[in-house]
């Protein structure tokens, strides 16, 4: 039986909205609003599932975050986070508040004390989906539609795609319903839409990944960085912790062994882990713009600090060998899959602070300096395409615009993840390593890929990792450029 247009709408009991002038607080009564919301949602789930009344609807809300500002604050411009652009009330609907606690606290504290005002936390409007309410209770599955014997969306609410998008970060959002502004560049809807994505590709939980990242498009670099997980994980003073591999296998014990997975994902995903989250996630990507696109659209929500490009290149100056380096600093765009969310138009910068760090790691892997750093690296732009035997076709046209924008390497990945950076405020850089020169009739081959492999991938991820751990000790007001933000930008990072 389909409920009346009049069911009753049935929901948990929650405290009111309060004000806080402690981030801690703040944090800790958003987990009370979100424990209370989801456990009630499980329980009714359940109840329901066994047979219980289907004549009524249950509901519970998501937490948010709200501030009203009456003052243009002189704030430290130095800072591109941590305060609100002008006068006026924001809000953020929160999620998973345990997950996101230390990131939670930190930028509830900055709005605090640059604004000089409390927050409120209270209940949103906006209701939480039955599907992200039970996804950490390993006992309930939420069944396909028609596979029960009631209607979901009669007694739940379920997912919408109609509020589940990218318009803050696009810059394309008019404001809230009640007239606030956006704080957080994402609301709880896309962060638990992204969640459930990065358990389904990546075969590992959420709670792994590591505030750094390092996307590869080779199985090869996946050995490599279990085998350095493993020598940290037996030095005691290394302060990494853990290893997660697909499967959620996490070891502590550089000698414990690791199963292998039936049934890969995706794009499989390794962790070595800091206790304050500041280690670093290997993500294989695999090939193509499409899914570094896909990998960067739902880690973008955990907000890390930076990710990094360490993947293989076409060479496309003569004066390249295989196995040197490639070192981005702008991008010729033809992957196509970001156009509708970031037209090509629109500049993706270097940064400084990755740069620097990437070109000192190769410094320090290779043992190279200066003018001597010039055997072994190119520092340049490099092309991103969608056709991975681009090859095949007429030449001509792909050889103008390569030659036309000074491109020293071409793959399908670099620009992808630069692009979606820039888009979500995350840093972002790319090492490539040259693995064959296809204008120059050094095709990629099985002799010589093996033989390049061996020689090459250890000393290539080292220098990701390298610099990975210089931007790690990097204070974050540095970290996250201005030139990521925009003139009317979030206050969260």
């Amino acid at each position: 039986m389909t409920p009346a247009a009049n069911t009753p709408v049935i929901t948990p009991t929650v405290p009111t909205a309060e004000a806080f002038t402690d981030a801690e607080a703040a944090v800790t009564r958003l987990e009370e609003l979100y424990r209370e919301g989801t456990s009630f949602l499980c329980e009714k789930f359940r109840i329901v599932l066994e047979g219980g009344p289907k004549q009524k609807r249950f509901r519970a809300f998501y937490p948010e975050i709200r501030i009203t500002t009456t003052s243009f604050a002189q704030i430290d411009s130095r800072l591109s986070f941590g305060h609100v652009a002008e006068p006026g009330t924001h809000s953020t609907t929160i999620t998973r508040p345990d997950l996101f606690r230390n990131y939670l606290v930190q930028q509830i504290d900055l709005l605090i004390c640059n604004h000089g005002v409390p927050v409120i936390i209270g209940p949103s409007d906006t209701p939480i989906p039955i599907h992200f309410a039970v996804s950490s209770d390993a006992t309930l599955t939420v069944p396909q539609e028609g596979a029960s014997s009631f209607t979901l969306r009669d007694v739940f609410d379920v997912p919408m795609l109609s509020n589940t998008n990218d318009d803050i970060v696009n810059g394309t959002f008019s404001g809230h319903d009640d007239g606030s502004a956006p704080l957080s560049p994402f609301t709880a809807q896309r962060i638990d839409y992204s969640l459930a994505r990065l358990s389904h590709y990546t075969a590992t939980d959420p709670e792994h990944f590591q505030n750094h990242v390092l996307f590869t498009n080779y199985q090869f670099y996946v050995s490599e960085f279990e085998a350095f997980a493993r020598t940290q994980l037996a030095d005691p003073n290394s302060g990494y912790s853990s290893f997660v591999s697909t499967g959620n296998q996490e070891i502590t014990d550089p000698d414990a062994p690791l199963n292998v997975v039936e049934k890969q994902p995706q794009m499989p995903t390794y962790h070595l882990k800091r206790k304050d989250g500041s280690g670093i996630t290997l993500v294989n990507i695999g090939v193509g713009p499409s899914n570094a696109k896909t990998a960067t659209d739902h880690i973008a929500v955990l907000r890390p600090h930076a990710w990094v490009m360490v993947g293989h290149c076409a060479g496309l100056r003569n004066s390249q060998s295989l196995g040197d380096f490639v070192l981005a600093h702008a991008y010729l765009r033809e992957d196509h899959v970001l156009d509708d969310d970031l037209p090509v138009w629109v500049p993706i910068p270097a940064l400084a602070e990755v740069q620097i760090a990437l070109e000192q790691a190769v410094e320090d892997v290779t043992e190279l300096e200066g003018y001597d750093l010039k055997r072994v690296m190119r520092t340049g732009t490099v092309a991103t395409i969608d056709n991975r035997n681009w090859e095949l076709r007429d030449q001509s046209g792909p050889v103008q615009r390569l030659s036309q924008s000074r491109a020293v390497a071409l793959d399908m990945e670099s620009a992808t993840i630069a692009a979606n950076g820039f888009r979500f405020r995350v840093p972002y850089g790319t090492l490539l390593c040259v693995s064959d020169k296809p204008l120059h009739g050094e095709l990629k081959l099985p002799g010589m890929a093996s033989d390049f492999y061996r020689t090459q991938v250890a000393r290539h991820l080292m220098i990701g990792i390298r610099a990975m751990e210089t931007l790690r000790d990097m204070p974050l007001e540095r970290l996250h450029s201005r030139k990521l933000r925009s003139f009317d930008e979030t206050a969260f990072l």
